[in-house]
């Protein structure tokens, strides 16, 4: 008898140069059939540095990041289903609210938005999504 009895679509890791490498144990994305999750992406250019600044300023270095795993997984931001933010203020929500609708038209995903009390590298958000591949 066979070790692996799922029969459904495998997972297929996502990579692409053009976000920031995994900083741990973990895929920037996995596809399954025609869905996409993406791993959380933080204010970090391809190059592994953090960009500094409001929390406007490095929601756009994440969303540029999710918008580029999310492609190289045959996906972009337009098929997002479910977005996933987690935030230090979520009294700088207006802020991000107003990038997120720099990169995101309706029919809008679904969102949560979270209030934490840290973020990796000590960022100020941090955004994952869950999209269809077309």
């Amino acid at each position: 008898m066979s070790a692996n009895l799922y029969s459904g679509p495998m997972k297929q890791p996502v990579s692409t140069p053009e976000a920031p490498a995994a900083i741990g144990p973990y895929s920037q994305a996995v596809r399954t059939g025609d869905l996409v999750f993406t791993s959380g992406q933080i204010p970090l250019r391809p190059d592994g540095s953090v960009v500094e600044g409001s929390v406007a300023e490095q929601a756009r270095q994440v969303l540029d990041n999710l918008r580029a795993v999310l492609t190289a997984a045959g996906s972009g931001l337009e098929h997002a289903v479910k977005v996933t933010v987690f935030v230090t203020d979520i009294g700088q929500f207006s802020d991000l609210n107003e990038v997120y609708a720099e990169y995101f038209t309706a029919p809008f995903p679904a969102r949560t938005t979270v209030e934490v009390s840290r973020l990796p590298r000590d960022v100020l958000v941090e955004i994952e999504a869950v999209a269809l591949v077309p």
